[in-house]
């Protein structure tokens, strides 16, 4: 994903000399290519992301168009204040860019994984949330923040679901993509992790289970029409996100669903449970011992699915029960009345 991003926007930015990259001495390599091609465009401000969010803010007050690029937690938690009270209290065009969104840096240890931070930039005033969850949402969801203003907060994974996009697409900015149908539960993924989520509706789909997969690249502002209609038409609604579950994507998807007066035949959210993720390994090692992989969600849905089947018969048996009393009654009137 750090890739596409960064050639989309070497794109932009030839087309574009109001657009400026800043980072926080790190992309080595990837940042090469922009940096001797837009010298003017492109600042290093070392291991500064407080400093680097303040003068993103400057820039844009002067009509630059500034991304701030660093890793994990860095460029959200690490400067929250400035990220709040100099870009978002003022509106300007700052866009935050995360590379390695949740556990994808497992190797190093919970300092580097983003896990809290989609709650945290979902709650700033003014502020976008995208979350893109393969490289063609990434390529179209860059172009598109370019000409958003305000402040977006753009994180992205080291993994990428497979392509999903039809050659006559368009990407639509907050609006969640239907990428499979079905009617037995509905799977609404953010980020990467849209890959585990797809393998999961492949192995649901082999056991007569069909699912609609959702891809959630807008977690603010939140595609509610899309997530009332799969409540309405499928069985029940399975989160996925590499993140806690506090105040991610399940979180906002129960809070819609809540106070919209949405009501899925049944609601699970995957994602952490277990405070920090403490443990270290590859990104994949760590979806499978926090329960974030495809056989999880495979198990989420089926268990979520008997549990309705049982919510339904036990309605349909207490509705059949009270019949056979109201006939004998209506049998006995005439007999009570001789």
């Amino acid at each position: 994903m750090r890739d596409v991003f960064v050639r989309e926007l070497t794109r932009i930015a030839a087309e574009r000399p109001e657009v400026m990259l800043l980072t926080a001495d790190l992309g080595f390599g990837v940042l090469d290519d922009f940096a001797r091609r837009f010298p003017k465009q492109f600042l290093n401000v070392g291991v500064a992301e407080q400093n680097m969010t303040g003068l993103a803010t400057g820039l844009a007050f002067e009509g630059r168009i500034v991304f701030t690029y660093s890793l994990g937690n860095f460029p959200s938690l690490r400067c929250l204040e400035q990220v709040r009270n100099d870009a978002c209290y003022h509106g300007v065009n700052v866009k935050i860019v995360t590379v390695g969104g949740g556990m994808s840096y497992g190797a190093v240890g919970s300092s580097h994984h983003a896990t809290e931070d989609l709650a945290i930039m979902r709650v700033l005033p003014c502020t976008t949330v995208m979350c893109p969850g393969d490289h063609w949402e990434v390529a179209q969801a860059t172009r598109d923040m370019v000409d958003r203003p305000g402040v977006t907060y753009f994180r992205l994974d080291k993994s990428a679901a497979p392509p999903s996009h039809r050659p006559d697409e368009v990407f639509l900015f907050g609006r969640i993509r239907k990428i499979a149908d079905g009617a037995d539960a509905t799977l609404i993924a953010t980020g990467g992790i849209l890959g585990e989520a797809a393998k999961a509706a492949g192995i649901l789909r082999s056991l007569g289970i069909a699912v609609r997969l959702l891809s959630c690249h807008t977690v603010k502002p939140l595609d509610l029409e899309s997530i009332l209609d799969a409540a309405r038409e499928t069985g029940g609604i399975v989160t996925v996100e590499e993140h806690t579950v506090e105040g991610g994507l399940g979180g906002a998807v129960a809070e819609a669903l809540l106070e919209a007066g949405g009501r899925p035949g049944f609601f699970t959210r995957i994602g952490l449970r277990s405070g920090f993720s403490s443990i270290v390994g590859s990104q994949q090692y760590l979806r499978s011992a926090y329960g974030l992989d495809a056989e999880a969600i495979v198990n989420a849905v089926t268990r979520g699915a008997r549990t309705r089947a049982r919510s339904v018969q036990t309605r349909a048996n207490a509705k059949s029960s009270t019949l056979p009393q109201g006939d004998f009654a209506a049998e006995r009137r005439p007999e009570a009345s001789r």
